[in-house]
């Protein structure tokens, strides 16, 4: 079974080449396309779960010999999350290869957190079957690379370091306004902007409020660092 071009595409912008192209294309089906004859990613997005978790685990203990378990966990929730997935799949254009149902693509699925998130950890667990474990280390690796060398700063929770940035030159605490909500009930998408009281504001999309409440402050924090 051959891949189409946009999954031909992708899987050079993964480094690995499957013997199985099945795998990658169930890995980029969203719940949205799933029907008799076509699985979506959700099982593989379990497995993927798991291997990110212990590729992880495992760079974190050789990246640091003296770490305590208290040092790791945030670091390792900061690699995992997520967002952090999101973001990988947003630099590898994992966005265009997906296959979405219409109101999925009328929403903007191809750009939403949760789906990018989920699609990145179905894609892992679609080389792990197709190549072993191995061949999805040496990929998560790659991907992730940069941001297993940054992570002691990066694992400290945006909202809580954005706290403190505005607190240390005498501001007032962010704040934070849901300024949209779209999708429907049991799953909203929420708009959020953070707010400080000189001016700068940062805005972000999530499944969840929490969710975009810590990306919107991240990308307010990446603002002022700049």
């Amino acid at each position: 079974m051959s891949l189409s071009a946009d999954l031909r595409a992708l899987q050079d912008r993964l480094g690995h080449e499957f013997a199985r192209p099945e795998l990658l294309r169930r890995a980029v089906t969203h719940s949205s396309m799933s029907g008799p004859g076509r699985e979506d990613n959700q099982r593989l997005e379990f497995l993927g779960d798991r291997v990110l978790g212990l590729v992880m685990s495992e760079a974190l203990l050789r990246a640091d010999g003296q770490a305590r378990e208290g040092q790791l966990a945030p670091r390792f929730n900061a690699l995992v999350r997520k967002e952090t997935c999101a973001d990988v799949a947003r630099e590898i254009d994992l966005g265009a290869a997906l296959k979405l149902g219409r109101s999925e693509q009328l929403s903007g699925g191809r750009r939403k957190m949760a789906l990018l998130g989920d699609a990145m950890e179905a894609v892992i667990a679609a080389v792990y079957v197709d190549g072993g474990f191995e061949a999805a280390q040496a990929m998560i690796l790659r991907l992730w690379g940069k941001r297993i060398a940054s992570v002691e700063e990066d694992s400290k929770d945006a909202k809580t370091a954005l706290q403190e940035w505005a607190q240390g030159r005498g501001l007032p605490p962010p704040a934070y306004v849901e300024t949209a909500r779209s999708g429907p009930d049991h799953q909203p998408v929420f708009t959020i902007e953070v707010r400080l009281e000189t001016g700068e504001t940062a805005e972000a999309t999530a499944g969840s409020k929490r969710s975009a409440e810590q990306t919107a402050a991240q990308t307010l924090l990446q603002k002022l660092n700049a």
